[in-house]
């Protein structure tokens, strides 16, 4: 079977990686990175080019799309894959509101008792500086669209909730995504990133991980697309995971299904685990950035036999074998990410890197210039790691990244710490 995967950063270099280890038939990646070309075939075709990527598709005769980034699946690829008669792994577009409307997916947690923060939502800024105003607790002001994970600002103090406001909604910096804003309480505790394949009506969960999404150590500054990550989270106990499946991941299934917009695909979850229990942050519809990169990098199964059979609708006949080592993934990104960064700086030491036992470089903003890779987004490489330990990991991949060398490089030094203290 060929299959056509659709994207570019490190999220897709990772799903290549897996994917190539069990295919027979031809793998497309469009429009791909450096890392993708070593797994399949790079087809230069835009990732919101849907008519481009449905012609390609047909032509080539590929037997599953494999929708990588939040954006296609938020504006219909699945829909167009489906009515083209092609297999494609995804939700369609009315499920994808769960992440590119995040008003919509407070609609669906209150209208089916699902644990999350206290919320209102506006579409007007004086009402919005109003409200904030009038509270006298820290909270957390989400831009309601898709702003490629920075939309979010964890405000201590009402007037900088205020200011979040109106950056997002007066200044515009994300665009039509700050239209409408969320304004919420701040919940305390640790984060959890929770994945399951969603098949409409099963779910299979995968293993858990964390995410660092603060682009300084000890979750300072600024958030970001995610800093590093990390797969098992000893946070999240067994009892836990029953807990998140049974409040959480079983009722969003349920409630869209409810709702006439059945959810297929993988369902990403971030959850805050208070002292009250766990409370979901946002939800993903696609698998998450860092995250898949130590989670695959665990994943013994067929990845292709498990998207298919969530196509199929047959996902409780799956079974998932995992390495039962974790794995540790370091983002190295651009200086001044998540703000202005350059491009084009060289990098060197990649393949001393991969050179390295159990540790793989994933590709995510790199470009090929003149037979040298060089840097061509904020969030740059993914180094990941696996170890008998979650600190034998982290000391792996952290000696991968020291190997690795390009003009304002820059990673958090703290990338597994929560798990290890």
């Amino acid at each position: 079977m060929n299959v056509l995967l659709v994207g570019s950063g490190g999220r897709e270099h990772a799903i290549a990686w897996k994917l190539a280890q069990s295919m027979t038939g031809q793998l497309y990646i469009a429009p791909g990175n450096p890392g993708t070309a070593m797994c399949g075939t790079n087809v230069d075709i835009g990732s919101n080019d849907i008519a481009g990527l449905v012609d390609f598709a047909k032509t080539e005769n590929i037997g599953l799309a494999v929708i990588g980034p939040e954006d296609p699946l938020a504006a219909g690829a699945v829909d167009a894959f489906t009515e083209a008669g092609i297999k494609a792994f995804g939700p369609g577009k009315g499920a994808a509101r769960l992440e590119a409307d995040k008003t919509f997916a407070k609609k669906i947690m209150r209208a089916n008792a699902i644990p999350t923060a206290e919320s209102r939502i506006f579409d007007d800024f004086s009402d919005a500086k109003a409200y904030i105003a009038s509270r006298d607790e820290a909270v957390v002001v989400k831009a309601a669209g898709l702003a490629k994970g920075k939309g979010v600002f964890v405000c201590n103090d009402p007037a900088d909730g205020i200011l979040a406001a109106e950056k997002i909604m007066r200044n515009h910096i994300f665009g039509a995504a700050g239209a409408k804003i969320i304004v919420e309480d701040k919940l305390l505790g640790q984060e959890a990133s929770i994945l399951a394949f969603v098949d409409g009506k099963s779910i299979y969960v995968l293993e858990s991980s964390q995410d660092h999404k603060p682009v300084g150590d000890g979750d300072t500054g600024p958030n970001t697309g995610g800093m590093g990550a990390y797969s098992p989270a000893p946070v999240v106990t067994e009892q836990l995971m029953d807990q998140i499946v049974k409040e959480v991941l079983v009722p969003t299934v349920d409630g869209m299904n409810r709702n006439d917009t059945p959810y297929k695909g993988v369902l990403y979850a971030g959850i805050m685990l208070t002292q009250g229990g766990p409370r979901v942050l946002e939800f993903n519809v696609r698998f998450g950035d860092p995250e898949t990169q130590p989670i695959l990098m665990r994943l013994k199964s067929n990845l292709l036999e498990v998207m298919l059979a969530v196509c199929d609708g047959c996902l409780e006949q799956v079974a998932l074998e995992w390495d039962p080592r974790p794995a540790v993934c370091v983002v190295m990104a651009s200086g001044g990410y998540p703000g202005d960064y350059e491009k084009g700086k060289k990098i060197s030491g990649l393949a001393q890197a991969d050179r390295l036992k159990d540790v793989v470089v994933f590709h995510a903003g790199t470009a090929d210039k003149d037979g040298d890779i060089v840097t061509a987004g904020g969030r740059v490489l993914g180094v990941t790691a696996l170890g008998d330990t979650i600190a034998d990991a982290k000391e792996r991949a952290y000696q991968a990244t020291g190997t690795i060398n390009f003009d304002g490089a820059y990673y958090r030094r703290d990338i597994a710490d929560k798990a290890i203290n």
